[in-house]
Order: C-alpha cells, then sequence, then structure tokens
C-alpha cells in the first residue's frame, strides 16, 4: 500500500515553493512524521514530514524544483519496499507530462513545441526573466529547468515541455513577461523526435573538454543563499553537489568549515598604492540585478513617501525608572516566566498606551474613508540574514509583559530561522523598529502601509542632563515617531509622544492607567 507525500499549505497568497533538499532517498525507511524534505518560499522554510511509516518511494519532486501546493512529492511504500512502489509516481509524472503538452499547445506530432509561461500564483500577473540555463541549438530533455522566472512573490523555474532543440528564444533576459505568455520555441516532439536546427556559430569555438556551463549559469538553492549570507562565504568559495553545480546549503557548510581551516596567507612587501583608471575600476565592480522581491520592496517604500504626507516628530526619553525596574526585577521574572524581561515589552506597553489616547496613530485612511481600529496589532522590525521582516504580535494591547515578551522572542527566532508564514506579517496596526540594537543614534523612520504611525527607538546614551538644579549623567534614549500628516495631526503626534515618554520615565503610569 502507498501513501502519497504532497505539498502543504504554505501560506496566505503563497502557492508554490522550491524543494531545498531531501533527507531521504529512495528505499531508505521512514518513520512517522519524520522529516522527509525541506521546501522554501521567499518568505518561509517548510519541513515536510513523513505521513506514514514505511519505505520512501520515488521522489517525483527532485531538489531545485519548484512546487504548487498539494503536488504530489514523493510516495511512501507502508511496509517493506516492493518493486511496484514507483508505479504511482510514474503515473504522477506521465499526467504531469501530458499536462505540459497540453498546456504548451504540442499535438504529439512532429514540429514546434510553445515554451509558455505558467500559472504564477495568486493575484500575480508577470514576471521577470532572470535565467535562461539553455541557449539556442541546445538539445533539451522533458522537464528539463530551461529558464527562471522571478516575481515579487517566488522564483519559478520552467521545465521543458518536451524534448527538442531550443530553436528560439522569444523573451530574453530582464524582459517582463506575462501569464500564459509564450517564452520560447522547440523543435522535435514529445516522444523525444529531435528535429536537427542549425545552431548560430559563436564567436569562439569552446574546446570540447570545456565543461558545459558554470556552476554561475545555474540558480543556487535559497537555503544555500541564506546560508552564504549569515556565513559571509562568496559563491566562488562553494563548489556545489546539486543538480548542474547546484550550490546547496551542505556545500555552504563545508566551504565554511574549510575556510576556518585554511592558513593565513603569507605576508608580502608592501607596495606603494598605483592609481586606477576607471576603467580597471569598472573591472572590479560587481553588478547584480535586483531581485523581484527587493524591487517591490523598494517600490513600496517610494509608494509610501508618494502617497503618505510622512511626517517625523523627536523626543527624548530619560531610561533611569525603566533601567531600575528591569535590574531589580529581571532575575525574578525570568525565574517565573521563563523568560528575559527586555525594554521591547516597556515600549510596546506604553505605545498602547498612547494609542488609547491618540486612536488616529492606530487608524488608516481607505479611500475618503478613516477606519479606527479598536484592538491594537504591534509589529516588531526585526533584522535578519535576508533582510527585514516585520512579524505582528497581535491584540497587544490585550497582554502583560511576559505574554509579550514571549511572543518577542518567538517571532524573533522565528524571523532569523526564516520560518515566519505571511500570516505572521500581516494586519499590523501600529510598528515599533529599533535602531538602537545596531548603534543607530538618531533616525527618521519610514511608514509601513496603510498604517499611519510607527516608532523609531535608537541606542541608550549617557548624556548630561539638568535634573532638580543639578547637572547629572542619565542614560538618555532619542524617539521618533513618523506618521500619516493626512490622518494625524501635529498636536496628536506630539501628544503620542509625550504619553509614551511619560509612561517610560515613571512606568507606574501604565499600572494606574494615566
Amino acid at each position: 500500500m502507498s501513501t502519497e507525500v504532497r505539498v502543504p499549505t504554505l501560506g496566505e497568497s503563497v502557492s508554490e515553493a522550491t524543494v531545498a533538499t531531501w533527507f531521504k532517498k529512495p528505499g531508505d525507511p521512514v518513520a512517522a512524521d519524520e522529516m522527509l524534505c525541506e521546501l522554501e518560499t521567499d518568505k518561509v522554510t517548510v519541513e515536510v514530514p513523513s505521513p506514514a511509516a514505511g519505505t520512501m518511494g520515488e521522489i517525483v519532486a527532485a531538489e531545485g524544483e519548484t512546487v504548487g501546493v498539494d503536488a504530489l512529492l514523493a510516495t511512501i511504500t507502508e511496509g517493506e519496499a516492493s518493486k511496484s512502489k514507483s508505479a504511482p509516481a510514474k503515473e504522477a509524472k506521465d499526467d504531469k507530462a501530458k499536462t505540459a503538452q497540453a498546456a504548451s499547445g504540442s499535438n504529439g506530432d512532429k514540429g514546434n513545441t510553445d515554451v509558455m509561461v505558467p500559472t504564477l500564483g495568486e493575484s500575480v500577473s508577470e514576471a521577470t526573466v532572470s535565467t535562461w540555463f539553455k541557449k539556442v541549438g541546445d538539445s533539451v530533455a522533458q522537464d528539463e529547468m530551461l529558464c527562471e522566472l522571478e516575481t515579487d512573490k517566488v522564483s519559478v523555474e520552467v521545465p521543458a515541455p518536451a524534448a527538442g532543440t531550443l530553436c528560439e528564444i522569444l523573451a530574453q533576459e530582464g524582459d517582463t513577461v506575462q501569464a500564459g505568455g509564450k517564452l520560447a520555441i522547440l523543435s522535435g516532439s514529445a516522444d523525444g523526435t529531435i528535429e536537427p536546427q542549425k545552431r548560430p556559430e559563436p564567436a569562439d569555438e569552446a574546446s570540447d573538454d570545456k565543461p558545459a556551463a558554470s556552476g554561475k549559469d545555474v540558480e543556487d538553492a535559497p537555503s544555500a543563499k541564506k546560508a552564504m549570507a549569515e556565513k559571509g562565504v562568496s559563491r566562488d568559495q562553494v563548489q556545489g553537489s546539486g543538480r548542474d553545480g547546484r550550490v546547496m546549503k551542505d556545500d555552504v557548510a563545508k566551504a565554511a568549515a574549510a575556510a576556518t581551516q585554511a592558513p593565513a596567507a603569507s605576508s608580502t612587501p608592501a607596495q606603494a598604492p598605483r592609481a586606477a583608471s576607471p576603467a580597471e575600476d569598472a573591472e572590479r565592480e560587481e553588478r547584480v540585478k535586483m531581485t523581484r522581491l527587493r524591487q517591490t520592496i523598494a517600490r513600496r517604500l517610494k509608494d509610501s513617501q508618494n502617497t503618505a504626507a510622512m511626517l517625523t516628530t523627536y523626543n527624548e526619553v530619560d531610561m533611569t525608572e525603566v533601567m531600575a525596574l528591569r535590574n531589580e526585577y529581571k532575575d525574578e521574572f525570568n525565574k517565573k516566566h521563563g523568560v528575559k524581561l527586555g525594554f521591547m515589552s516597556f515600549f510596546t506597553k506604553a505605545c498602547c498606551h498612547a494609542l488609547k489616547e491618540v486612536p488616529e496613530v492606530n487608524a488608516e485612511i481607505d479611500g475618503t474613508d478613516i477606519v479606527y481600529k479598536n484592538f491594537v496589532h504591534i509589529g516588531i522590525a526585526a533584522g535578519t540574514p535576508t533582510g527585514l521582516v516585520v512579524p505582528v504580535i497581535r491584540d497587544a494591547d490585550q497582554m502583560g509583559f511576559a505574554a509579550i515578551e514571549k511572543a518577542i522572542a518567538e517571532k524573533g527566532a522565528r524571523a532569523r530561522d526564516g520560518k515566519l508564514s505571511m500570516a505572521e506579517m500581516q494586519g499590523g496596526t501600529f510598528t515599533i523598529s529599533n535602531g538602537g540594537v545596531y548603534g543607530s543614534l538618531m533616525s527618521s523612520p519610514i511608514l509601513n502601509p496603510p498604517q499611519s504611525g510607527i516608532l523609531g527607538m535608537h541606542k541608550i546614551q549617557q548624556r548630561p542632563m539638568v535634573v532638580n538644579g543639578e547637572i547629572k549623567a542619565r542614560p538618555m534614549m532619542y524617539l521618533a515617531l513618523s506618521y500619516d500628516h493626512r490622518i494625524v495631526d501635529g498636536k496628536g503626534a506630539v501628544t503620542f509622544l509625550v504619553r509614551v515618554k511619560e509612561a517610560l520615565e515613571d512606568p507606574r503610569r501604565l499600572l494606574m492607567d494615566l
């Protein structure tokens, strides 16, 4: 009896993922709930457990392939492995081939086959051609990867719908294509018969013993890119072990270990620097095209500046009382609640307190309406190796210090591991950004649309302050509130920031709701 392993739900508005790593191979025994493989999207990493105990059957989706929700990944043969364990997988592949043939417009006879843009996902209508793995004149096998497309959500690999020869590329790298558009034309037929096409003569004839493709022509696994960013390892230092030299996560770990064991470079006599020409400087530059995701981030931030009447007001807070309260109770707090007492819970509670008095900072504009939120979902900006994410703590105004600290710790860990779901980053009504952890003394945060306010925290620095007529060194922090002046007046913004300042300088006000 066979059990199918299928792609689980990937999160709101995420319809596709990339198979990053298989932990098992055909014939391996597996236990129920044992991890079989890891899938990656542009936001989260999803581990796929075994639905039953048995023997690993055929793997339908290999590492690097793009799969949709509920797509067949592999089969599990319950009990001992049998010769028929690959039958369901074979049928699935046959169905996949038939679907690809139908979508391409091929009728099975010898002739040309169109390579079309696949379905890109919910509400996604266009993509950018990022990489072609084949060039005109190359022979391709059915299901061999031809190119990769990028949307603002996911990367989509396009397989060959039939075996043949790539005779024409209609959409070049960097071109924007629509869903259902034509990418290229294959000559040949789905049965593998190839009609030879005259291949354009290259400018320089390549040597027969030269590799067909370098590692740079193959898109590396998303988990490998993340690992390289975390460990500071360049692509040139890693030898790929995946398909066509694709770099996998384990390859990065091996390269990082080898780099730490490598002997230090021998010192050479110092030489006087020579002025480089602009042409030589250009040779040392590296030009990398922005990903669709980064383009979307840039567009959203610029749209925020173009749409909102954004203004920033500043104040400073004396952190003496908060630091004293934290130092007095942090050990007892950790012992009872199992989580450290940080500053973020104080700021979150202070913001919730101030938002009750100035509700327009917690509201948003929808056309000609103002939508007031009778709840507070606080977004906590967190830096990760792959970029800035903003997980949301829902109903923070109903939570105590311990619940807030636990939520921040849990979501921060999930953010660093790349395991946040789309749902965990949506629905925020107000955002707190702590640039102080990186040493920022002063900044103007940008609004996170459609929110109308964001609080910027900064580093705590000892500064001379006048206290009761005496100059004393006090731990001070600058606060910045960026707000949408279309909905929040200057009076409301200043009042909000003053209430946050008052609550932090005298935390007892939070208890007394003052």
